[in-house]
């Protein structure tokens, strides 16, 4: 045991943020034998309160060690569409599976016309060639968002427009949006973040003052409605995307919804090699390609489709027991509006004050990570601070004050859809985790001095 070490009372203040909850003790030592409660830095001895012993991190019996449900999860509907489609000997994106689909997905989405695709990428690089938009024009996307979202606009040679995000709702604000127009502005990509739809009547109302091409990313947010109606059915299109961890999966994919016959008539034959639908096999008329769906995807989402709406029921039911039971000062949650009547929940996203709750966003994952609870960090970055986009030969591009994007870098978390997908209970254990997490970042009530092991 460590004896006669002389706590420096004047440096506690002094510890960076990280360790504010650690006391800090005076020690010439290098090569000593620390026990478990205590962390050597190279200078110090750092020596945690006796509440953060109760934490799984640190040998404390986590809140649950049985796993969330497991995602993706085939039920005995997905396998008998599979089954269906080894039948039939149509197992490309020609067949009925995929355009039953397409009308299935596009109609449950308030929209006329479906274009099914290989991923949810291509399905945005379809949008906005099916649009018009090419090189030189810019287009408005938010500095948080999966870096397709940008991807998908550098590569019909058009310059992506970054612009920061809302405080509570983590997608783009609309002013700063509206401010950053110029005249080389053609259209806008609003990504609908964690299945949150954006503010679609804002967004509308600068898409016909300056005759803007609004494209929704809805990668996130399958079924998510904003005053009823569903997202993918506000601007001139939608995208969604079926990748693996998505609330509806084949593993990849991707589908366009839109009102527009002229546009679904130039998506689909972009979609299909040039192709025209009464016009032959072998009559290309556009610089094509091939982004089709196959039919085993098609299948698995026709099964998953038929749940949806349920999921999503059992995910916002599970959220608003978080939101009655998380009291805890210095953690919140993605803000809901009343106008937004269905959240998918694909994640809930939060952020951490660190002064109020005791403890900064990393070591809160950390944290409840080891007490069975899928969490994770936000971005590490904004888009544009991607290698793609601050090397010399990068693409161009154009970036605006982000001050809210770089904080959620840096204070912001999120929680996967598949711990919502739960009980009550399983629920709850979220709640618990928090509540655990926090008590034990408290400094101890007895007399303040820290707890030597």
């Amino acid at each position: 045991m460590i004896k006669n070490l002389k706590i420096i009372s004047s440096e506690f203040d002094q510890l960076p943020e990280t360790s504010r909850n650690w006391m800090a003790l005076c020690s010439p030592l290098r090569n000593v034998c620390l026990e478990s409660p205590m962390l050597w830095t190279g200078e110090r001895i750092l020596f945690r309160p006796k509440t953060m012993n109760n934490l799984a991190l640190y040998g404390g019996t986590p809140v649950r060690e049985k796993p969330y449900p497991s995602w993706p999860a085939a039920e005995q509907l997905e396998r008998d569409q599979l089954t269906e489609v080894l039948s039939s000997q149509q197992w490309g994106g020609h067949g009925k599976t995929v355009a039953q689909f397409e009308t299935l997905f596009a109609g449950m989405h308030d929209c006329k016309y479906g274009i099914a695709t290989a991923t949810g990428t291509l399905a945005l690089e379809l949008a906005l060639t099916a649009a018009g938009i090419g090189e030189g024009d810019e287009v408005i996307v938010p500095a948080h968002s999966f870096v397709a979202t940008a991807t998908a606009v550098s590569r019909v040679r058009a310059v992506p427009v970054f612009v920061d995000i809302e405080h509570n709702s983590y997608g783009i604000d609309a002013e700063r949006m509206n401010l950053a127009i110029t005249d080389r502005t053609r259209a806008a990509i609003v990504v609908h973040f964690g299945g949150l739809p954006v503010d679609m009547d804002r967004i509308g109302k600068i898409s016909q003052d300056h005759k803007l091409v609004i494209i929704e990313d809805a990668a996130h947010a399958h079924g998510a409605e904003w005053h009823g109606q569903r997202v993918g059915s506000f601007g001139l299109c939608g995208t969604f995307s079926f990748q693996n961890s998505k609330t509806m999966t084949a593993g990849e994919g991707g589908i366009l919804t839109t009102n527009s016959e002229e546009l679904a008539i130039q998506a689909r034959s972009v979609n299909d090699g040039g192709r025209r639908e009464t016009e032959g096999w072998f009559n290309h008329f556009e610089l094509g390609s091939n982004f089709r769906m196959t039919a085993f995807q098609a299948a698995l989402l026709s099964a998953q489709l038929q749940k949806l709406t349920e999921r999503i029921h059992l995910r916002e039911e599970n959220v608003e027991i978080l939101r009655d039971t998380v009291c805890t000062p210095g953690i919140s949650f993605q803000v809901q509006p009343d106008s937004v009547t269905a959240h998918s929940f694909y994640l809930l996203v939060g952020r951490i004050d660190e002064k109020t709750f005791g403890v900064n966003r990393d070591e809160f994952v950390k944290a409840m990570e080891a007490e069975g609870i899928p969490c994770r960090p936000f971005y590490p970055h904004p888009l544009y601070k991607n290698s793609l986009y601050t090397e010399p030969e990068s693409p161009l591009h154009r970036v605006e004050p982000c001050p809210e994007a770089e904080f959620a870098t840096k204070d912001s978390f999120w929680i996967s859809h598949r711990a919502l997908a739960g009980s009550s209970e399983d629920t709850l254990d979220i709640s618990r985790a928090i509540s655990k997490i926090h008590e034990a970042f408290q400094p101890e009530k007895s007399n303040g001095e820290p707890s030597i092991n």
